[in-house]
């Protein structure tokens, strides 16, 4: 990075990509799905997003209802323990989102450029929606 990148402003992408006739796959859900494979645990992986077990279990369950087959099989607790794995589609999914991302920053690395070199260092930040 040069001294010039390091007097831009912090750049992040991401995307989402919205299905029809419904549901919808984006960086939160990636996220999750990586850090059940990581982790094994839908528990642990809502965890680590600092997110409740019930909203991390609501996501699995709108993923496994979006595509043609469960991207998450869960096993139920007890004796042994429980746990959570993603399925080969599970890990086609998140495969196929991140390369999307990396194709897409790849292709519009100028215009992205371009963009953050035009932000304002000045700006007063405001949320968005949010009247001044």
């Amino acid at each position: 990075m040069s001294k010039a990148d390091k007097s831009l402003p912090a750049t992040r992408f991401s995307f989402r990509l919205d299905f029809t006739p419904g549901g919808r796959l984006g960086p939160g859900k990636v996220q999750l799905l990586e850090a059940i494979g990581e982790t094994g645990s839908i528990s642990a992986a809502g965890r680590s997003m600092k997110m409740s077990y019930r909203r991390a279990w609501l996501l699995v369950d709108d993923l496994n209802r979006i595509f043609r087959a469960p991207l998450v099989e869960a096993q139920p607790g007890g004796a042994k323990g429980g746990g959570a794995h993603l399925t080969p589609l599970g890990r086609e999914i998140v495969a196929n989102y991140r390369a999307i991302e990396a194709k897409t920053l790849e292709a519009g690395a100028y215009e992205i450029a371009a963009l953050r070199a035009a932000v304002s260092l000045t700006a007063p930040l405001r949320e968005p929606g949010k009247k001044a």
